[in-house]
C-alpha cells in the first residue's frame, strides 16, 4: 500500500483556551440549573456557544494549520484536543446539529414534567460527541467513544413506560458493550505495542507489534457501532424515543464509527484483512437494509432503515480507502437525515399523494438499459474532466459504478412515466448536475482533508478484485429488483418473501429474545448449575 504521511500539529498553549472554555461550562452549568422550558431554552443557548466556537477554531485552523492544544496531563494520560480541518469540519456539523436538535426540543417536549432532565442528558450527550471528534489521543477518544453511548441510553430510555422503548435500549446497550470491549482492548495493544496514545505520534510510526490485531478491533468497534449487519436491527426499534432524539442519533452519533476509522485511518490500513472485511460487510449491510426499506410502510421505519444501509455504503467507501469520500457522506446524510426526521410528520401527506400502487406497469427493459448507458457515459465524461484515476484504482471504480447505477435509477424512473422530449432532456440535465455536484464536492473533500486523512491506494489482489466485481453485480441486481418490482409484487413467492423482508427476516425478533432478562438467567443456569 502507499499512503502520504499527515502533518504533525503545532503545539498551542493551554491557557490560550483555558479561559473560554471555563467560561462556556460556567454558562452551561448555570442555563440547565432551570427547570420545565427554561433548562430547554437554556440547553439550545449551549449548542448555539458550541457552535460559536466550532465557527472560530475552523478560522484558526484555517489560517494557522493543525493545532494540538495540551489542557491538562496526568502522566500518559493526556487532556488534549486536536484542532485539524477534520476536527473542525466534525466540530462544525455537530455542533450544528445540536442548535437545531436542541430548538427542537424545545416545543417538543413542552409541558413535559421531565424536560429539564432531558435537557441536561441531551446536552451531556452533545458534549461527550464533541470531545470525541476533538480528542487528541485514543484514551480521550475512548473515553468520550464510552461516555456517548451511556448518556444515550439516557435518552433512548426516556419513556421507560413503553416496554418496545426499553427493549430496543437494552439490546442497544450490549451491542455498545460490545464496541466498548474492542475500544479498550485495542486501547491496551496500542500502548503496549507504541508506548503512547497520542494521535500525531501514532500516525506518525502506524506500524507495530499488534498492528493486524489493532486494526480489526477496530473495525469491529466501528461497525458494532454503526449497525452493521448483523447487528443493525436495535437502530430501527429504537423509534419509540423523542424525535429530537432520533434527528440526533440519526443524524450524528450512528456516524461515529465512521468517524473513528477516518480519524484512524493509517492505523486501521495496516490490515488489508480488517478493510476488505469491512468493505464486504458494509455493501451487504446497505444492499440487504436497501430491500428491507423498500418493504417498510411507516416513514420513520423507513428513514431508520435508510440510515443502517447509509451507514453499509459508508463503511464500504471507508473499505476501499476512499475516506475523503466518506466524509462526504457524513456530511451529507447528517444534514438530509436531520431534515428527514424532524420534518417526518409533515412529510407523510407528501408521501400519500405520491404513493402509486405497486400493481403499475414496471420499467421497460429498453427503458432501464437507456438510462444506464446514458448515465455510464456522462458519469465517466466528468470522472475524466475531474482527472479521477480509474485505470489504477478499481475502488474508486466501483464506487462510481455505484452512483452511475444510482443515477440510471433516477433516469428510468423520471422516463418511466413518459419518453416526452422534455423529459428525458430534463433527466440528462439532472445526472448531468448531479454527477458534477458530487464529483466536485469529492475533489474539494479530498483538497480540505489532505492534511488529515492519508491519500491509501492499496494493492489489491486478484481475489479482491473478483470480490469488488462481485459487490458491483450485486448493486446491479438490486436496481434490476427495484425496476421490475411493480410487476412482480402479485406473484405469491414474492408476496412471501416482502413479509418476511418487511420484518427484517426476524434477526431484531431474535437478537431482542437474546437480550431479554430471562434468556440471561437460563443462559447463566446452564453455565453454573454443576
Amino acid at each position: 500500500m502507499n499512503s502520504i504521511p499527515l502533518s504533525t500539529p503545532a503545539l498551542l498553549e493551554a491557557p490560550d483556551l483555558i479561559m473560554p472554555l471555563l467560561l462556556i461550562v460556567l454558562i452551561a452549568f448555570c442555563m440547565l440549573l432551570q427547570h420545565g422550558k427554561q433548562a430547554a431554552e437554556g440547553a439550545a443557548w449551549v449548542a448555539r456557544l458550541f457552535f460559536a466556537g466550532a465557527v472560530m477554531l475552523a478560522g484558526s485552523v484555517a489560517l494557522a494549520g493543525p493545532m494540538r492544544v495540551e489542557i491538562a496531563t496526568w502522566g500518559p494520560a493526556k487532556l488534549a484536543l486536536l484542532l485539524d480541518p477534520l476536527s473542525s469540519l466534525m466540530f462544525l456539523l455537530v455542533s450544528f446539529l445540536g442548535i437545531v436538535v436542541t430548538r427542537y426540543a424545545i416545543n417538543y417536549l413542552d409541558g413535559d414534567a421531565r424536560q429539564a432532565t432531558f435537557s441536561r442528558w441531551l446536552v451531556l450527550t452533545l458534549t461527550s460527541v464533541l470531545v470525541l471528534v476533538l480528542s487528541s489521543n485514543l484514551l480521550l477518544f475512548t473515553a468520550a467513544w464510552i461516555a456517548t453511548s451511556l448518556s444515550l441510553h439516557q435518552l433512548l430510555t426516556f419513556y421507560r413506560e413503553r416496554p418496545t422503548a426499553v427493549i430496543a435500549a437494552r439490546k442497544k446497550f450490549i451491542i455498545s458493550r460490545l464496541a466498548d470491549v474492542c475500544m479498550l482492548t485495542a486501547l491496551v495493544l496500542v500502548w503496549r505495542g507504541h508506548g503512547t496514545w497520542e494521535f500525531h505520534e501514532l500516525f506518525a510510526n502506524p506500524a507495530g507489534p499488534h498492528s493486524g490485531l489493532v486494526a480489526g478491533l477496530l473495525v469491529a468497534a466501528a461497525m458494532l457501532k454503526s449497525a452493521q449487519f448483523p447487528f443493525h436491527s436495535w437502530l430501527p426499534d429504537t423509534l419509540e424515543t423523542p424525535t429530537p432524539v432520533s434527528a440526533l442519533m440519526h443524524a450524528g452519533i450512528i456516524n461515529a464509527g465512521g468517524f473513528l476509522i477516518v480519524r484512524l485511518s493509517p492505523l486501521v490500513t495496516q490490515s488489508s484483512t480488517a478493510l476488505n472485511t469491512l468493505a464486504l460487510l458494509g455493501a451487504f449491510t446497505a444492499l440487504f437494509a436497501s430491500v428491507i426499506m423498500m418493504t417498510q410502510t411507516s416513514i420513520k421505519k423507513s428513514l431508520a432503515w435508510s440510515t443502517v444501509a447509509q451507514m453499509g455504503f459508508m463503511m464500504l467507501q471507508c473499505g476501499l480507502g476512499a475516506f475523503a469520500l466518506a466524509m462526504m457522506h457524513i456530511v451529507a446524510h447528517s444534514l438530509y437525515k436531520g431534515h428527514a426526521f424532524l420534518s417526518s410528520g409533515s412529510v407523510v401527506n407528501l408521501a400519500k399523494s405520491a404513493w402509486t400502487p405497486v400493481g403499475r406497469p414496471a420499467a421497460h427493459p429498453l427503458v432501464v438499459l437507456g438510462s444506464l448507458a446514458v448515465s455510464i457515459a456522462i458519469g465517466l465524461g466528468v470522472a475524466a474532466a475531474f482527472s479521477f484515476d480509474l485505470a489504477n484504482d478499481p475502488g474508486q471504480v466501483l464506487l462510481i459504478a455505484v452512483f452511475i447505477m444510482a443515477m440510471s435509477h433516477l433516469l428510468w424512473t423520471l422516463w418511466s412515466s413518459s419518453m416526452r422530449q422534455r423529459l428525458i432532456l430534463r433527466g440528462i440535465g439532472l445526472v448531468v448536475a448531479a454527477t458534477a455536484a458530487c464529483f466536485a464536492l469529492h475533489a474539494g473533500f479530498e483538497h480540505l482533508l489532505a492534511s488529515s486523512v492519508p491519500a491509501y491506494a492499496p494493492l489489491r489482489s486478484g481475489v479482491e478484485h473478483a470480490v469488488m466485481i462481485l459487490v458491483a453485480l450485486l448493486f446491479l441486481a438490486v436496481l434490476v429488483f427495484q425496476s421490475q418490482l411493480p410487476a412482480w409484487a402479485s406473484r405469491p413467492a414474492f408476496q412471501r418473501l416482502y413479509v418476511h423482508a418487511s420484518n427484517g427476516f426476524y434477526l431484531g425478533t431474535l437478537l431482542g429474545r437474546i437480550c431479554e432478562p430471562a434468556f440471561g438467567r437460563k443462559i447463566l443456569s446452564l453455565v453454573f448449575l454443576p
